[in-house]
């Protein structure tokens, strides 16, 4: 594996790359990787492309800045894991690579009704740094598959809609399946910040999911969701959202339909760690 620091570098080892036909697969991360990161590298190799993948823990999409001070960096062990599944390319700036005119002067992206509901109303300003930091590795790459995974579900909706804004319509966006713990948990950085006794019950979370899922055709959304909402109150978490949408444009549901594709969606804090899981119904 290649790690690069600087923007020309890797610029023109891509373009000479690109020039002998290779095609680029693209995984953007803020480090602190799991199974969940490196199956999008295996799904990126399984297709045949250079495997590039970026670590940057993104400064303007924290709207919390203890948040980000908290945010878990294991770089060392991040590079050995990206060699042992033998991703090609680790791209690993410095904020003043990314942005060297300061964070304020890099571009920035309306997506509109995204950024008004559940991740966006509960963390204002979090897909504006989002698309601000993901616009500028996707120049910076240009890749031909971008690699995302699913357990950010509202996540890949801003970045679909951040494509399409810059135009990008050779770029395939490949949403990959949310990996799991044995229990359901879904895998992410911020669980290693969990203590044992959080971590022996945040499962609850997938497990709210399953019934929302399972009680499709049985029960009325408002009293599952009522349901979901107890439960994890009960389980010590404080519930921020629990809800469900339409799974093609994120528009919310009150009440399950017949027709449309659908996603469950909920976020919900145990102590100081916020935890967010979805799963299509």
């Amino acid at each position: 594996m290649i790690i690069f620091k600087k923007i020309p570098d890797i610029k023109k080892y891509i373009s000479g790359k690109k020039t002998s036909r290779q095609r680029v697969g693209f995984i953007p991360t803020m480090g602190a990787l799991h199974e969940g990161h490196l199956s999008l590298i295996d799904k990126a190799q399984k297709d045949g492309l250079l495997t590039v993948c970026s670590i940057f823990v993104n400064p303007t999409q924290f709207n919390d800045k203890k948040d980000l001070e908290k945010y878990p960096v294991s770089t060392e062990a991040d590079i050995e894991l990206l060699v042992g599944v033998g991703c090609d390319v680790l791209f690993l700036p410095s904020v003043g690579e990314i942005y060297p005119g300061g964070e304020t002067a890099t571009k920035t992206f309306d997506f509109g009704y995204l950024d008004t509901i559940l991740e966006g109303a509960n963390r204002p300003g979090h897909f504006r740094g989002v698309g601000q930091v993901v616009a500028r590795l996707l120049e910076i790459v240009e890749p031909d598959n971008l690699y995302l995974g699913q357990k950010d579900y509202q996540q890949c909706m801003v970045l679909r809609k951040l494509v399409e804004i810059l135009g990008l319509k050779e770029l395939q966006v490949v949403i990959c399946p949310t990996v799991r713990e044995a229990d359901g948990l879904a895998m992410s950085s911020r669980n290693r910040r969990l203590t044992e006794p959080q971590r022996a019950i945040a499962a609850v979370i997938y497990q709210c999911l399953v019934s929302i899922e399972s009680k499709r055709n049985t029960s009325s959304f408002e009293m599952v969701r009522k349901q979901c909402e107890e439960l994890l109150a009960a389980k010590g978490f404080v519930p921020e959202y629990v809800a469900l949408a339409n799974a093609n444009n994120l528009e919310l549901m009150n009440e399950y339909s017949g027709d449309a594709p659908m996603v469950a969606l909920i976020a919900a804090k145990i102590g100081e760690i916020r935890l967010i899981d979805n799963m299509l119904v």
